[in-house]
């Protein structure tokens, strides 16, 4: 098939028709991602190819994604990539080379590190699969001159090499593993992008703040206090802040502990005894003031 019938392929399955959607990998066992293609009858295991930004590259069919066949536009904006086509019997036989090839190239480049006396290490080499370029990935605490290194590689391999240092996130997602949650990790599953974490996000959510239970493989805080901090934080407003005085009819109490989940919060009264107040009982009461609650203890 030709480009220009790959990219009226592609066109056809952005206008909108009834369109498949798959989960797809360009590696095994790599980050799975979701593309939609006209092909309805894919199965497990097929080889694809798919556009890319520097051409058609082949990729494995893992299953088809949940929600099945459908032109809706919600749903077509959530495929990273679209299927051109079915591979054909020479472009399976390539792409079941490439994985060996990269691993040679992997132990060629870390060699050649060793031998140039580089400080970095070598995550991952990729190929392009019209062999046009080699990307090697690389982790290093400083700015590193590898200019002698990637005239080494050119000269071994023969095409365009590219150095891309990555941080200790990206590391960890190409490499894959297992969470404290016994699951892959996010990061490799299905994660595009890395947001912002930060320790008000564990605070947020009454997490303990041990360095050692709130990171991940990386050693950097973990992905997923992301993902409930927004409801974590709506479900505060209107509650009465740990610390603070509140009156509740004639009473008043020291609120100790929210919990923002069940809407229920801690509070010890007069007599020091503990209550868990329900958003029932708590959401009628006013915040004591300072002065009042200090003439109140001297008396």
């Amino acid at each position: 098939m030709s480009a220009q019938q790959d990219e009226r392929s592609v066109e056809q399955v952005r206008e909108g028709r009834q369109i498949s959607f798959y989960r797809i990998c360009f590696r095994e066992k790599g980050q799975e991602f979701t593309a939609s293609a006209e092909l309805p009858d894919l199965k497990a295991r097929e080889v694809v190819m798919v556009k890319t930004d520097h051409g058609p590259e082949p990729a494995i069919i893992v299953s088809r994604a949940p929600g099945g066949e459908g032109c809706g536009c919600a749903r077509k904006r959530r495929a990273t990539y679209a299927l051109i086509r079915r591979a054909n019997q020479e472009e399976v036989g390539r792409f079941q080379t490439v994985t060996s090839w990269e691993e040679t190239a992997f132990a060629s480049c870390k060699s050649l590190i060793l031998q140039n006396k580089l400080s970095m290490r070598l995550v991952r080499a990729e190929r392009y699969f019209n062999g046009t370029k080699i990307v090697f990935y690389f982790t290093a605490n400083n700015r590193i001159d590898f200019r002698d290194l990637v005239k080494d590689l050119v000269l071994e391999f023969h095409t365009r090499v590219e150095m891309r240092q990555v941080g200790v996130r990206h590391e960890t997602k190409m490499i894959g593993g297992l969470g404290t949650c016994g699951r892959e990790l996010c990061c490799s599953v299905f994660m595009d992008k890395f947001d912002s974490v930060s320790i008000k996000m564990a605070k947020e959510q009454d997490l303990p703040l041990n360095p050692a239970k709130i990171s991940g493989v990386c050693n950097r805080l973990l992905c997923c206090l992301t993902y409930e901090y927004s409801t974590y934080r709506r479900e505060r407003k209107g509650m009465p802040k740990p610390g603070k005085r509140i009156k509740i009819g004639e009473e008043q109490f020291l609120v100790r502990r929210q919990n923002p989940l069940q809407q229920t919060i801690l509070v010890i009264d007069q007599k020091g005894d503990s209550q868990l107040l329900t958003k029932e009982q708590w959401q009628a009461f006013e915040p004591v003031k300072v002065e009042e609650s200090g003439k109140k203890e001297k008396k």
